[in-house]
């Protein structure tokens, strides 16, 4: 018997010891070897993108990425700076995982005068002061033959962009040339100076370029081309055109000649423009007045069949998005969109995987039937649940479009590409050209006609956008201050679509899904659809409502007309007195069943909203409660049975 306890305790005590000695070995294993690692994210948000792999693929010189990380343990970083620091580190293994014929990667901590921070220093990374006065250094700098390219300071707030901004440094030191981006706007996209007054009030600069601007920059030569031109730089490779407001016949004209020339556009054009400061300092966001602004290509578009009313804004129900109205109030406004994954082109490179855009006014190009040698595909559209509004009627609050709304169940595209062989939108040749006498004309016409093309000679591509306003930091950023650097976080991928764009149009389409995934929405599509179904109930009813309160005021307002004598309108018959009593008091029973309605209304969504988030929260808990009551159930049987 003690023999048998002895043999049974050797073998425990044994079996014990091998089990943890597997354990440590199996994890001593899978940490060395990091490709072993499995990416169960939905996303594969831990693995690296194919557009990333087929920049690898591409290298031929070799790529030396050297990675700043300050790992003094005297200096306190932050822990979620620690953590991200070791998921960087990971993912630049990755890389060198994927391409280690090309791909140098050095680790250096740059503590005070030392080499490493002489290196930090000469490779432009700057060290970030943290609220205790250490030096903090987390950057990478990227560098191949001559060309170098650094990412200053590694932000957890960018981590869904860290591996766009890893492989766009790559792609970028690999080419001598960056691609030259064209910029035509109304808008002050390139900043403002500053201007006397605000120099007599001691403001000595003006606005800073716009955060799409400074984009590009880090990838392309952006070159500004003012509104007032009528040719397009030879060296442009892509046209970038922003809310042409008032644009002349001339410069429509060179850009005419720019497409029909093989050289690539994007247009984005405006029915509404929030950010043209002309028409007024109001935001019609916030419900406040403000002159129209507007802008298309008419002849251009009118040449490529495209069709858009720039006197129109679009609205959608299902698309709406809740925005400050009036007095501050938040209230939906359905021409704000909140376009998301089933509006978006899925089938299309740039816009494959993009995130959530936020589209403030935007037009539509509505029923476009293209040219002959063009096809048309949509990038963006509505939903179904979607109707054209006058540009003034979105100027007021989004509940006056809401109560009469009236849905043609029709699709409309909000940004389109256009593909195929171009002809000129000036058949006759350069507009204004009729200056010279019958004489002086014949040697212009000759030399008019050598340079004017008619038709493009190979296939070319245009993309058009229906609202210019999204590419501001209004409505894709937060700007935020970390320790004395100004960081900007996205809420929206509206500058990715742009970028997007224009990579794509530039001829390097490998970043694009290492981009796009960089922001996902996952709105609750089931409570959007819900919802509306819901206001259809109770929005007859609350229209009804409204109007015997229009009603009311109006009768009120005629009886205290009725007087001619100025006098006698504070003074009042019992009658009088009696029956604007009566409609008094059904004013108040009116505002009181609004409130009602609304407040009911408010009540169902919330219950609606509220059902599906602890079904989500809860159910997966449930689900895993009842397999495991019934795996004890089956054992208990089983065992019962012996």
């Amino acid at each position: 018997m003690n023999s048998k306890k002895v043999e049974t305790f050797f073998f425990s005590t044994l079996g014990v010891i091998a089990a943890f000695a597997i354990l440590v070995a199996i994890n001593l294993i899978f940490s060395s070897v990091r490709s072993g690692r499995f990416d169960l994210t939905e996303d594969k948000v831990y693995t690296l993108s194919e557009g990333t792999r087929a920049i690898l693929k591409k290298l031929d010189t070799p790529v030396t990425i050297r990675y700043y990380y300050t790992q003094d343990d005297d200096v306190n970083v932050p822990a979620f700076i620690k953590n991200y620091a070791r998921r960087v580190e990971d993912l630049l293994h990755e890389y060198q995982t994927l391409a280690p014929k090309f791909i140098k990667l050095e680790k250096l901590d740059p503590q005070p005068d030392t080499d490493a921070e002489d290196s930090a220093n000469l490779d432009g990374i700057d060290g970030q002061m943290l609220q205790t006065g250490d030096r903090l250094f987390h950057g990478v700098s990227f560098t191949c033959l001559d060309q170098k390219e650094n990412i200053t300071f590694l932000a957890p707030q960018r981590e869904r962009l860290l591996e766009y901004d890893v492989s766009r440094a790559i792609s970028r030191v690999m080419v001598a040339e960056k691609p030259t981006i064209g910029v035509i706007s109304a808008l002050p996209l390139f900043g403002t100076p500053a201007s006397p007054q605000m120099m007599r009030m001691g403001q000595f600069q003006g606005a800073p370029a716009w955060m799409a601007i400074n984009e590009l920059k880090a990838d392309f030569e952006v070159q500004e081309i003012q509104m007032t031109e009528t040719a397009i730089p030879d060296d442009v490779d892509v046209l970038l055109v922003v809310h042409p407001k008032n644009i002349s016949e001339g410069l429509e004209y060179a850009i005419d000649q720019f497409v029909v020339g093989g050289g690539k556009l994007i247009a984005m054009v405006d029915p509404l423009s929030v950010m043209d400061q002309s028409g007024g300092q109001q935001n019609p966001m916030m419900g406040q007045q403000q002159q129209q602004t507007s802008s298309s290509l008419d002849r251009l578009f009118g040449a490529w069949g495209v069709k858009y009313d720039k006197s129109k804004v679009v609205a959608d129900k299902t698309l709406r998005t809740r925005v400050g109205g009036p007095q501050g109030q938040p209230q939906e406004n359905p021409t704000v969109l909140s376009v998301t994954g089933e509006n978006v082109n899925t089938n299309d490179i740039s816009t494959s995987q993009i995130g959530n855009l936020l589209m403030a006014f935007a037009g539509a190009f509505t029923n476009s039937a293209p040219a002959d040698g063009l096809k048309q595909t949509a990038l963006l559209e509505t939903t179904p649940s979607s109707q054209l509004v006058d540009g003034f009627l979105a100027r007021m609050s989004g509940q006056a479009i809401m109560n009469d709304f009236k849905s043609d169940d029709t699709k409309r595209a909000l940004a389109i590409r256009l593909s195929g062989k171009f002809k000129t939108a000036f058949p006759d040749g350069k507009p204004g050209a009729s200056g010279p006498t019958e004489e002086e004309k014949k040697d212009d016409e000759k030399k008019a006609d050598s340079s004017h093309l008619k038709e493009s000679a190979e296939d070319n591509h245009v993309i058009l956008v229906s609202d210019a306003d999204m590419i501001h930091e209004q409505f894709c950023v937060r700007v935020q201050n970390f320790f004395g650097t100004r960081l900007a976080t996205p809420f929206s991928a509206n500058l990715n679509l742009l970028q997007n764009f224009v990579e794509q149009m530039a001829g390097d389409s490998n970043l694009i899904n290492a981009r796009s995934r960089a922001i996902k929405a996952r709105p609750f599509t089931v409570i959007a659809k819900m919802r509306t179904e819901a206001e259809e109930g109770y929005r007859s009813k609350i229209k009804d409502l409204e109007a015997d309160l229009q009603e009311t005021q109006r009768r009120l307002n005629e009886l205290q007309r009725s007087k001619e004598d100025a006098n006698q309108k504070f003074i009042m018959s019992p009658e009088q007195k009696k029956e604007l009593e009566n409609f008094r008091q059904k004013q108040v029973e009116t505002n009181k069943k609004l409130k009602s309605l609304r407040k009911d209304l408010r009540k169902d969504i919330d219950s609606l909203e509220n059902r599906l988030k602890w079904s989500n929260i809860l159910g997966m808990p449930a689900i895993v409660i009842v397999i495991g009551l019934m795996i004890g159930l089956i054992k208990r049987s089983k065992t019962a049975a012996r």
